[in-house]
């Protein structure tokens, strides 16, 4: 049986199942959600450890459970490019299972991270019995296609101001919280990160924070702690 601190974001665990913060399996009754979660396997990453690599066989679901991880490829010169980054309910390699094919990008732990995974015979027992699972399915594909029709977008544009400040409205659905004072970024990546996923350099991407911090739009906190003091001028930036 796992250790019910695996998934402390279920309100109905009884130490078997995760799934309940799952938009996947939203809509199961606990019964339905136990009788899943009997084919999930549970596994801790440190800070930075990789969960799986381009060319890996697609032959599980990986649901995070805690933390975040990070989605990423290569450009042709060699720069990591930031796709996704996801967080506690999110999951990744659906459509990968129902076609059997391979990772074509990395997965990385952002901070420590529980990843459950359900494999590929266990998945294909559940959509078959639950078929609105599939229906979900490509419900997240459109958000996800969405998502990168946006970061095509956002790195397509030589605007670097707009580069940065849409870095940062997107990042506030992954590490926001409203404050009295604006929105509080909690970051778990660094600088450089944060450059690969706007397609900047870390310098670029420095120097554009302090130019936003000089004009009263974001205010630092700490190493990763930034405070968006206007998010309205953000957005007027993303016009330009």
């Amino acid at each position: 049986m796992v250790n019910i601190s695996k998934c402390k974001n279920c309100k109905i665990c009884k130490g078997d199942t995760c799934l309940n913060s799952v938009h996947l399996f939203s809509g199961l009754d606990e019964e339905d959600l136990i009788k899943i979660s009997k084919g999930i396997s549970f596994k801790d990453y440190k800070k930075g450890e990789l969960i799986f690599r381009t060319g890996d066989k697609a032959d599980r679901l990986y649901i995070v459970c805690s933390g975040r991880m990070k989605i990423y490829s290569y450009t042709v010169d060699g720069r990591e490019q930031i796709l996704y980054i996801y967080s506690a309910g999110d999951f990744v390699g659906g459509f990968n299972l129902l076609k059997e094919d391979e990772y074509r990008y990395n997965a990385v732990a952002l901070e420590d991270t529980t990843i459950s995974t359900l494999t590929k015979s266990a998945f294909d027992e559940i959509i078959r019995t639950y078929p609105d699972i599939t229906l979900k399915i490509l419900e997240k594909a459109y958000e996800r296609i969405r998502w990168a029709e946006d970061l095509i977008k956002r790195l397509t544009t030589t605007n670097v101001d707009s580069k940065v400040a849409a870095l940062l409205l997107n990042l506030i659905d992954d590490f926001g919280t409203e404050t009295d004072e604006g929105i509080l970024l909690n970051l778990s990546i660094n600088r450089e990160e944060m450059g690969s996923y706007a397609g900047i350099s870390r310098e670029t991407m420095t120097r554009k924070l302090n130019l936003f911090k000089d004009n009263g739009y974001i205010e630092f906190r700490g190493n990763k702690i930034i405070l968006i003091r206007d998010k309205k001028k953000l957005e007027e930036l993303l016009e330009k």
